[in-house]
């Protein structure tokens, strides 16, 4: 551990989410006695818009190379964002703290839901996944790119860049704006990114004092159901900006998965529910993506 012995400092993006995010996980490690420093680092998603076509680990990169030279002793991201070859040297200690997975509809005037929105309308975001979600259920939907933190897309809504947008719906309730959602998305609708809602903790591998530390704020069933999701992704071959959707719970040794595929251009759309014992998760989860990827273009 580098910082001192009782203190920690904790790496993150520094937009308003981020911060309130990693203040929940600072708060449980404060609860166990330690004094935590928030250290906001810019990360290049934060510098450059992020299309569609941007790679992995865009919102990571930087902050995992800081935990790595030291500059930070925890780092903590959304899950749905760290990519699914971790880095060497470093490891998710724990998954905690998961909000509503599901992503939600934000309207320009309100009152509206994707099936009442007017025909045409533009819908903006900056996800291949929503996209192809949303050209599955309203094919008529023009869908544009809309890039930028909540508050960003939010100000561009309320500025006429578009008529609705899709967030996640963590961000809108832990940012204390639920009073703009217009709907909670189906997640057989739109299906939520794997690990969406959920924070990652990750810490320097070698560091066996801090991978004990952090271990002990990790939620069991919260990792099971991410790290099953996480596999549909992976036996797609695909990356966390593939259009490829799962959800998964887990309530005392069942295990249960929604997953769903679909092209970005809406066609081909592929939902998949499996259920069994938790012990089989990963195998499921796998089997799913397997199938997915079979079926569906995914491109």
């Amino acid at each position: 551990m580098v910082g001192s012995a009782r203190r920690l400092r904790l790496g993150t993006r520094g937009s308003r989410l981020a911060l309130v995010q990693s203040g929940l996980v600072a708060d449980r490690l404060r609860g166990a006695g330690y004094e935590v420093d928030l250290v906001p680092i810019v990360t290049e998603g934060d510098v450059r818009p992020v299309d569609m076509s941007a790679g992995e680990g865009v919102f990571v990169a930087a902050i995992a190379r800081a935990l790595l030279d030291g500059e930070v002793d925890i780092a903590v991201h959304s899950a749905k964002d760290v990519p699914l070859d971790e880095e060497p040297g470093l490891v998710i200690a724990a998954y905690s703290e998961r909000a509503d997975p599901r992503d939600v509809l934000i309207t320009k005037g309100g009152l509206a839901s994707l099936d009442s929105l007017a025909r045409g309308a533009i819908v903006g975001t900056d996800s291949p996944r929503r996209t192809g979600f949303l050209l599955a259920a309203r094919p008529d939907l023009k869908v544009v790119p809309l890039h930028g933190n909540v508050e960003t897309r939010l100000r561009r809504l309320d500025e006429g860049a578009a008529d609705a947008i899709v967030l996640a719906a963590a961000g809108i309730d832990r940012l204390g704006r639920q009073e703009r959602i217009d709907e909670r998305l189906d997640p057989e609708v739109v299906a939520p990114a794997p690990g969406q809602g959920a924070l990652a903790v990750q810490v320097r591998r070698a560091d066996a004092q801090l991978v004990e530390l952090v271990s002990a704020i990790d939620d069991g069933d919260i990792r099971l159901a991410v790290e099953a999701e996480r596999e549909v992704l992976r036996a797609t071959g695909g990356t966390c900006r593939a259009p490829v959707g799962a959800l998964a719970s887990v309530k005392e040794d069942v295990f249960r998965l929604l997953a769903a595929g679909v092209n970005s251009d809406g066609t081909g759309k592929l939902i998949e529910r499996v259920e069994g014992s938790r012990a089989d998760a990963t195998s499921l989860a796998a089997n799913v993506g397997r199938l997915l990827l079979a079926q569906v273009a995914l491109r």
